[in-house]
């Protein structure tokens, strides 16, 4: 039993040693072997793909494991002020991805440190943005483009102090005044918002007597100028019909002035009307002829 119990340390000893000198990687974590402190290597970073079982000196070399998937990171709601200087409640998350493990222990040791870096970050860049627009935008604006400027923000900032890490989308759940001062702020918003549709619908008013205006004088001017074309046309055609009857008196002036009578016949001698006129006048010389010697 006493030679037995030596081998039997050994065995222990050797199976601990073993288990201390490997280490798995999942495909969905980065690990980093930090030796006395210092990161020495990495393992399934970005752009590798090396998940497995691994190899460490035991008991010097730490396995410090990172998510290699996109992470959330949630900020405690904070009062910010707008540029009207109306207090907002937002409420905003990062969702973000480590791709330099080896920068980012450098940086934050932690993935609870590197939220602790983030978070003043994004602070400063919710503040920056938010202080430059009045509440009422922030609050009821376009949403979609204030994360876009805020994001754009962040990721300058996280550029700028090299963490190691990328920012995947920044969104903000809620934008809202203080329960205290709502009414009165939304009261406000009503009064400039009615303020405002009164000056567009006096513009508008404004803008429809002008237009009114000059589409009464351009129809005045059409009016005008379709009577002045009127007139000519009826001139030419009356220039036009005096030159065909004097050439058809040049003609035959006998058959004009019969024709002509004819129409004066037909003009003056209707049912009913009484013509006062000597037998032997002029306007009847035609019926005289036919009534007479021929």
């Amino acid at each position: 039993m006493n030679r037995l119990l030596p081998l039997l340390v050994l065995i222990v000893g050797a199976g601990f040693i073993g288990l201390n000198s490997v280490y798995t990687v999942d495909e969905r974590e980065q690990v980093l072997i930090v030796r006395f402190g210092e990161a020495i290597s990495q393992v399934n970073e970005a752009g590798a793909d090396n998940p497995g079982l691994h190899f460490k000196y035991p008991f010097v070399d730490q396995v410090i494991r990172f998510d290699k998937r996109n992470m959330e990171f949630n900020m405690r709601p904070a009062e910010i002020l707008a540029s009207d200087q109306e207090r907002l409640i937002v409420d905003a998350f990062l969702r973000y991805r480590i791709v330099d493990p080896l920068r980012f222990f450098q940086t934050a040791r932690t993935i609870r440190g590197g939220e602790g870096l983030l978070s003043p970050i994004m602070q400063d860049s919710l503040r920056g943005v938010i202080a430059s627009l009045p509440s009422s935008e922030v609050v009821s604006g376009q949403r979609a483009e204030l994360m876009v400027r805020i994001q754009s923000a962040v990721e300058l900032q996280v550029a700028s102090q090299d963490l190691g890490v990328e920012v995947i989308d920044v969104r903000i759940l809620r934008a809202d005044l203080p329960p205290q001062i709502q009414g009165q702020v939304f009261r406000r918003m009503i009064s400039e918002r009615s303020q405002q549709a009164r000056g567009i619908r006096a513009e508008g008013e404004e803008q429809s007597r002008q237009i009114r205006a000059e589409a009464d004088r351009e129809s005045v001017v059409i009016e005008a100028q379709a009577q002045a074309d009127a007139e000519r046309i009826r001139g030419e055609g009356d220039a036009r019909r005096n030159a065909i009857y004097a050439e058809a008196y040049g003609r035959d002036p006998e058959f004009f002035a019969f024709y002509r009578s004819m129409q004066a016949y037909e003009t003056a001698i209707v049912d009913g009307t009484p013509i006062v006129i000597p037998p032997d006048s002029e306007f009847f010389s035609y019926f005289q002829e036919r009534g007479g010697d021929r």
